[in-house]
């Protein structure tokens, strides 16, 4: 077994305190004997809702020996709520104590750079590995059963059941549904996302019809609505044929629903999701997708917000296949020709016979396609701004949207869904105003006659509203991402991706270089050298002395296959992780900057 180093793992520290810890305060120190992996998350962050299916496997097949612990890192205002990260626990099904770190203490102490980051923490309390990004599972088992081993013989390993503690059931209609749409007999179909289940309502939005799906466990089932299964659905919308289509976002699939017949049957997907390397169109059986969050039918095909990899998809009914649309998986705001475009977690979509309007959530971002394939954006600057400001749209902001409703005027209605408000784009004016407010985390809406239904999702409900002629006064706020910037020397500056293959694995060169480093920088003026791709995981900057402070947009990816001869075909894996770090460059900062994909950074920095 190679000697791993060994760092003192900083104690847990977080003034929102434990939840899913039965009011318990708990601490590294009466951890000691387990397998801690410390998994620092927040929840707007897609790669994070990946890591905790990935860690859900994990804490099932090793359950006397693995302690997770989450510790949510906020990027919004909204998340550093502690009522909002109690509905996010339960939301997206953790099973496992949650330390609320509003103020980022303990992610400054551990010297986490981005979100997801999973730190690994022996029996004996010393730090082990660190990993960024998702898809590093696989490694962080086989590094399980070796402690498990070292730590048996050592006879410091000590099992037993974890301190997770349960929260007590609530008795609702809904479970923070998450989209609605209207069916042609005039009722609601709703995804009810944490219940795993689609909900008919009648018209009054209340009374429930039937439920599609057994509900209450994870599964993909095709079957009739009794029987079938679903993993936390998504986005609906209506097919020509009055079926509806459904994002069954962590099942990574298109499903279709036929309300006549009950049934639900799978369009696209494999239940896999899409890593880089993949098919990016093809067969819609064959071809893997990435957490679909929102659909939309517009000019004879199924629209595909696909947040997991920044993307937008079409499924075409006609012959059956996928592809991608516009986005190039790289996450930011840039517009242009859809195969140039950046989005960042697209999750809420609205067609007109003209644009095919977005909602960009991690750039706070209203966006649109037009027929010519031309992405544009109407609000929104970036990944680190956003707020509650009305007025003209250059300047407007929206803090991480998650849907868009056409209305007859041409105007959109945006679900500001971490301003808890409804918001309204005209293009015409140019202006952006404020319909609503005392939304509670509102999620979508549906057009019904002169009245908006909006889902709103942490109040368990669908609310009417009539569409209002003037708008509501609010108090204009602007907030920037609330991360410390790290300060850097004016000039050269040495950036390096730490990356160690697992144990038992070696990097991938069969079919040419196994990484990919991808540096960008806001302001572009920034960098005077060092932008763009190259395969390298280290590379010189040069930095404009005359440019204070910005941010360094960093995508790593490299790919290790299993390492043992014996083995014709060996299992392979990739680890890929994007980066936003801001800086600040100052006389006497640092000049070098590690960002760990995997492994520990042994050098002094």
């Amino acid at each position: 077994m190679a000697k791993r180093v060994r760092v003192r793992a900083p104690e847990l520290i977080g003034k929102g305190g434990w939840i899913n810890a039965g009011d318990k305060e708990l601490s590294l120190a009466e951890l000691r004997g387990r397998i801690v992996i410390v998994d620092f998350w927040t929840f707007c962050c897609v790669n994070c809702l990946h890591v905790l299916d990935e860690l859900r496997e994990l804490e099932h097949r090793h359950p006397d020996t693995v302690v997770v612990i989450g510790v949510h890192s906020p990027k919004f205002v909204h998340e550093a709520e502690h009522a909002a990260v109690v509905d996010a626990v339960e939301r997206y099904g953790v099973e496992h104590p949650v330390l609320d770190d509003p103020e980022l203490a303990t992610w400054k102490q551990y010297a986490v750079r981005a979100w997801p980051t999973l730190v690994v923490v022996d029996p004996e309390g010393y730090v082990v590995a660190q990993h960024a990004g998702e898809g590093h599972v696989h490694a962080i088992e086989r590094l399980v059963r070796e402690l498990e081993a070292e730590h048996e013989a050592k006879g410091t390993l000590r099992r037993g059941d974890g301190p997770y503690v349960a929260p007590e059931p609530e008795a609702t209609v809904l479970r923070f549904p998450g989209k609605a749409v209207l069916l042609p007999s005039g009722n609601f179909l709703v995804s009810d996302t944490t219940r795993h289940q689609l909900v008919e309502l009648a018209p009054d939005g209340e009374t429930v019809v039937r439920r599609i799906g057994q509900g209450d466990h994870r599964g993909m089932t095709d079957s009739t609505s009794v029987r079938s299964r679903f993993n936390e659905p998504q986005g609906l919308a209506l097919l020509p044929d009055g079926s509806v289509v459904v994002a069954d976002t962590v099942n990574h699939t298109l499903r279709r629903y036929d309300p006549e017949s009950g049934r639900t049957t799978t369009l696209a997907g494999t239940g896999h999701q899409w890593m880089r390397g993949d098919d990016t169109s093809g067969p819609a059986r064959e071809v893997n997708l990435s957490s679909p969050w929102d659909v939309a039918w517009w000019h004879g095909k199924v629209w595909i917000a696909m947040a997991g990899v920044h993307q937008l998809w079409t499924y075409d009914p006609a012959d059956r296949t996928v592809a991608v649309a516009a986005g190039t998986t790289n996450e930011g705001l840039v517009d242009g020709p859809a195969a140039e475009a950046w989005f960042a977690q697209p999750s809420g979509l609205a067609a007109t016979p003209e644009r095919l309007w977005v909602a960009d959530s991690e750039t706070s971002a209203l966006r649109w396609v037009d027929t010519d394939g031309t992405v544009h954006t109407a609000v929104g600057t970036g990944l680190f701004d956003f707020g509650h400001r009305d007025g003209a749209a250059e300047q407007a902001l929206l803090q991480h949207p998650l849907g868009v409703t056409a209305l007859p005027d041409g105007s959109v209605a945006v679900s500001d869904t971490y301003n808890h408000a409804l918001r309204r784009y005209d293009p015409a004016t140019g202006e952006v105003t404020t319909l609503a407010t005392d939304l509670r985390e509102p999620s979508g809406a549906v057009l019904v006659g002169d009245d908006l239904v909006v889902v709103e999702s942490a109040r368990h409900r669908l609310t009417r509203l009539r569409l209002p002629e003037e708008a509501v006064r609010v108090a204009s706020v602007a907030h920037r991402t609330p991360r410390a910037a790290t300060e850097v020397a004016p000039g050269r500056l040495r950036l390096d991706v730490v990356f160690q293959a697992p144990a038992g694995q070696k990097l991938d060169t069969r079919y040419g270089p196994s990484t990919r480093l991808l540096i960008s920088a806001t302001p572009p003026g920034l960098l005077v050298e060092g932008e763009g791709a190259g395969t390298e995981l280290s590379r010189t900057l040069l930095l404009d002395p005359a440019v204070a402070e910005g941010v360094l947009h960093v995508s790593a990816t490299a790919a290790s296959c299993d390492d043992d001869p014996r083995n014709e075909y060996p299992a392979c894996h990739v680890h890929q992780q994007d980066w936003g770090v801001p800086v600040r460059l100052a006389e006497g900062g640092t000049d070098r900057l590690p960002l760990v994909l995997a492994g520990m950074d042994d050098q002094p920095v």
